[in-house]
This record gives C-alpha cells, sequence and structure tokens, in this order.
C-alpha cells in the first residue's frame, strides 16, 4: 500500500466544543468533548444499540451490546479525541478520531442516529471535533468512505478533505489540521 496523501494547504480554523445550536428541525443541540463518566458512556451504548444496521458501513459500528461496548472500548481510549452531539438528554450523534499506527495522523469516523439525521448535525459534529482536534494539535486526519455514498463524499468536501486515494469502491479523502513543526 503506498503512503497516505495530505494536501499540502492547512485547513480553515473550526470551532471548539462546546457548542450549542438548533438543528434543521428546530431542536437543541450540544456538540462537547466525551467526558468518559459513566453515565455518559451508557448514553453512547444507548445510541449504538438502537443504531439501524442499514446505517451501517464498513462494518460499523458492529451490532449488539456486547460487540458495541468491546468497540467503545477501543475507540474511547485516552489516545482518541471523541465529541458527542447531545439532545434531549441523549446521544444524537458521536464522532472520533483514532490514532492512525503511523503516528502521525488520526482516522475520523461519524455516526448520527437515524432518529437525528439529515438535520445538519453531522456537519457541526464533524467541525466540533475537527476543532477539538485543532485544539490538540492533531496534523493530520484521514477517513474512508464508500463512494456511492454521495451525501457524506459531499459533506466531507465541504468541509475541506479532499481525494487522496480512490482505486477501490472506498474512498479515501484527507484533511491538514495543522501545521507541523516541519513547516514551520
Amino acid at each position: 500500500m503506498s503512503p497516505r496523501r495530505f494536501p499540502e494547504d492547512v485547513a480553515d480554523d473550526f470551532p471548539s466544543p462546546p457548542m450549542t445550536f438548533d438543528d434543521r428541525s428546530g431542536r437543541a443541540v450540544e456538540v462537547r468533548a466525551y467526558d468518559g463518566s459513566e453515565p455518559e458512556h451508557e448514553a453512547l451504548v444507548a445510541m449504538y444499540t438502537s443504531f439501524d444496521p442499514a446505517d451501517r458501513a464498513q462494518g460499523i459500528p458492529p451490532g449488539g451490546e456486547s460487540r458495541v461496548r468491546d468497540w467503545l472500548e477501543a475507540i474511547l481510549d485516552e489516545d482518541c479525541f471523541n465529541v458527542l452531539a447531545w439532545c434531549d438528554g441523549e446521544v444524537a450523534g458521536h464522532a472520533t478520531l483514532v490514532p492512525d499506527g503511523d503516528g502521525e495522523s488520526y482516522e475520523l469516523a461519524i455516526f448520527v442516529h437515524q432518529d437525528y439525521q439529515e438535520a445538519g448535525i453531522g456537519t457541526r459534529l464533524i467541525r466540533g471535533l475537527l476543532g477539538y482536534g485543532q485544539r490538540h494539535d492533531i496534523e493530520k486526519v484521514w477517513l474512508t468512505v464508500e463512494r456511492w455514498n454521495h451525501p457524506a463524499v459531499s459533506l466531507y468536501k465541504k468541509i475541506g478533505f479532499e481525494t487522496s486515494n480512490a482505486e477501490s469502491f472506498e474512498m479515501e479523502m484527507s484533511l491538514r489540521l495543522c501545521a507541523s513543526e516541519d513547516d514551520e
């Protein structure tokens, strides 16, 4: 596999959580960093256990509570960065930055519960996660998306991601979030 490519230009600044907004349905939504508390963790487990299997992509999130808990244990690790979208006391969405094995970049994943999709929450959630990443000096972010998922591809492009590899049924997109020390 060839080395991952990232844009030369650094992305614009993104807002950092906590932040609040009204979604397109008029619901009050708060995006905030995951705090690791038991009630917050259980609310996240509840979101994923009721996640529509039709909305799963690339095998995630997994199905079944025990598999969800195992998966969350890996992506809620202290080396990962996580933000949640809250609406009416429940988790409406979750976005994470997971360190890549290369030690230089992070993989982005985002999930919005089916009851909250197409309301603008995903856009704000990604922007909040990227702002949180900028605040922690993360330099490079990448993701994969199924090429037929036009709404997601469009969203990622709008935010500033560029296609870095499109050789399979999945597209890889990347973003330079912060300047590296080598760039200064």
